[in-house]
């Protein structure tokens, strides 16, 4: 029996040996080719990841520009948020119907939890609207940096969430530096300045209502926000029509093109278009970035609003109400990073902390593993706020 032992670890020896000596050569060539294929698929995210900045970027900018030139030619911001809406719609459905794109496979129940998402949708892209046909371009975008002021102080009033010390003192520069804007703003209007706080308040509760409804559902980021368009149109038109009416869009067409000429019809549909385009691609961007990146273009995507209606528009800016809106968003950018910051280092506190529990059972660990989760949670719901 020892002898058939020894001679079965023999031969088990030499199967192992030989199958090392028979692939021997086969790894060599494979790890030669690895190095360089790793940086080329490098270089083609990073590539990718800066069109997507650039366009971006460009798409919002050229949407503000002429989403202004619009509200000032033709004060009807219930249309012009329709129409804006309607023009994603149509785009979308003949992407699906040409296969450019494909559908998104849904059934009742997704149209069921996205409803309360195209609802507070609606309301915000309306309240932005209204605040850009009253007041200038840059004022807008620099209360709605404050939209992260409102998303803590609703979940944790609202949702009994709670936050690290450092997350509530990055607020105060944001919280300031709005007020400090506001009160030295030139063309100050009241309807524009709640127009912005209430889009703000609203982009918050669409988050939340996103993250609630919409965990386990794969619809990708372009199809989900083309269905969020659709049904925010069924949403906004009855409304859009009841508020403003066809009468007073007639007469206010008429007017904005007899003062403006054809262009102004191509005002019209480069507003609305290019407002789809670039909501399209910054949710087409979340699929390939991490949120720590996208909240940093996303500040730089409002610094380039801000200058260059600014420029464009000839806006009076006095010194300090410029240094308002940079502290402003400062705070913002300083928030994202804190955000970032704690959680990352809930991946390693989480682990620390759970063989507390496991050993001791420790209530105080089980709570502290609670508030990261809470935060975590957040945070990673920030990627939706545009």
């Amino acid at each position: 029996i020892d002898n058939l032992a020894i001679s079965k670890n023999t031969q088990q020896r030499k199967t192992e040996c030989q199958a090392y000596e028979a692939d021997r050569s086969r790894p060599l060539d494979i790890n030669i080719e690895l190095p360089d294929e790793d940086a080329r698929l490098e270089a083609a995210k990073r590539i990718k990841i800066g069109i997507y900045f650039a366009t971006w970027w460009a798409l919002n900018v050229v949407f503000n520009i002429y989403n202004k030139k619009v509200l000032n030619a033709f004060p009807f911001p219930w249309l012009t948020s329709t129409l804006s809406l309607a023009a994603g719609s149509l785009l979308m459905l003949i992407s699906w119907a040409t296969r450019v794109a494909d559908a998104p496979k849904t059934d009742f129940e997704f149209w069921k939890t996205l409803f309360p998402v195209a609802v507070a949708h609606t309301i915000g892209h309306v309240a932005a609207t209204v605040s850009m046909s009253k007041v200038a371009v840059s004022f807008t975008h620099i209360i709605n940096s404050g939209e992260p002021a409102f998303s803590v102080l609703v979940s944790r009033f609202l949702l009994g969430d709670s936050f690290p010390m450092p997350v509530y003192l990055s607020l105060v520069p944001i919280i300031g530096g709005c007020a400090l804007s506001a009160l030295t703003e030139l063309n100050f209007n009241m309807t524009g300045f709640m127009g912005a706080m209430i889009s703000n308040l609203a982009f918050v509760f669409r988050n939340i209502f996103s993250k609630k409804g919409m965990n386990g559902k794969s619809v990708s980021g372009m199809n989900y926000y083309a269905c969020l368009s659709m049904l925010s149109l069924l949403i906004l038109t009855p409304f859009a029509i009841a508020v403003e009416g066809h009468q007073l869009w007639a007469v206010g067409w008429q007017k904005a093109v007899s003062q403006i000429g054809p262009n102004f019809v191509w005002w019209v549909v480069a507003q609305s278009v290019f407002y789809h385009l670039y909501n399209q691609v910054s949710y087409m961007s979340l699929d390939q970035i991490s949120p720590l990146t996208f909240s940093i273009g996303n500040t730089m995507k409002r610094i380039s609003v801000i200058v260059s209606s600014i420029i464009i528009f000839h806006t009076p800016v006095q010194p300090i109400n410029a240094l308002g809106a940079a502290i402003a968003i400062l705070g913002t950018f300083l928030y994202s990073q804190v955000m970032y910051i704690f959680s990352s280092l809930f991946a390693q506190l989480e682990f620390q902390i759970s063989l507390e529990i496991l050993g001791l059972k420790s209530g105080k660990a089980v709570r502290k593993v609670k508030e990261f989760q809470d935060f975590v949670e957040l945070t990673n719901n920030k990627k939706g706020a545009l």
